[in-house]
């Protein structure tokens, strides 16, 4: 089966039309997504609304709670914090009572969903490449699955562990092999971080265990003109053309 995985859409309806497009011609039957659906991005629900029609698993990510008025922001940087004020107005009731009732954790046989880091959940550790070996431990530790799929960071990631040593896969297309386990960052959708723009997803195929790292080229400057349309931050469009 060929599962589709994505995370981090943030409002961004193009990326994710991209995304879901790309993951249809490529068979998948399934779709997973690790949250984060709203925030920065000026079409919340209608991704909301999207995800909610495509996808079999969603978990909440700290943007989806802070819209809905479960997070505190006064930890957020300013754009951060404009984007979440703007989407909490524009959140209908229903997707808003939608977001608040998704789980952190989600556990699908042997694999783990969640948004941020295995370990504490709630407390939106990263999962990304210059984390301490402390940290990279801690995701490891707090579960026993064969495979943890995160977003959160916006760069996409593979941590392998091998018995007691840990390495970084650096290709595209990974062999799950037994005796590993896997922490798969599988950036954003919405709003990459990883210098490349196009939107970022993941097919994890069960009966090849494989997982394949995707990118899907979309309309960038529709998704920019929205922003600033809706009088949201600059950089929040401006960001979009250099994934950063």
């Amino acid at each position: 089966m060929k599962i589709g995985i994505f995370s981090d859409v943030h409002g961004n309806l193009e990326a994710l039309e991209a995304v879901l497009d790309a993951q249809a011609r490529e068979g998948v039957q399934r779709t997973w997504c690790l949250g984060d659906l709203v925030g920065y991005g000026a079409n919340p629900n209608e991704c909301v609304a999207r995800v909610r029609q495509a996808a079999d698993v969603v978990v909440i990510g700290n943007h989806d709670a802070a819209c809905v008025g479960a997070e505190d922001i006064t930890h957020f940087n300013q754009h951060a914090r404009e984007a979440v004020l703007w989407t909490q107005g524009q959140l209908t009731p229903e997707h808003g009572e939608w977001l608040k009732a998704l789980p952190f954790t989600e556990s699908v046989e042997q694999v783990l969903l969640v948004h941020a880091s295995p370990f504490e959940p709630s407390n939106w550790h990263y999962i990304h490449a210059q984390m301490r070996m402390v940290e990279m431990r801690n995701g490891f530790n707090a579960t026993q699955a064969h495979c943890a799929f995160v977003g959160h960071s916006h760069q996409p990631l593979i941590l392998i562990k091998k018995g007691e040593e840990f390495f970084q896969f650096l290709g595209d297309h990974l062999h799950l092999e037994e005796g590993s386990r896997y922490l798969i960052n599988v950036g954003s959708v919405g709003q990459p971080r990883d210098g490349n723009p196009k939107a970022c997803h993941v097919i994890y195929d069960t009966d090849e265990r494989t997982v394949t790292m995707a990118r899907a080229t979309y309309d960038i400057t529709t998704a920019q003109r929205k922003i600033r349309a809706a009088g949201l931050p600059d950089i929040l469009a401006d960001r979009l053309e250099v994934g950063t």
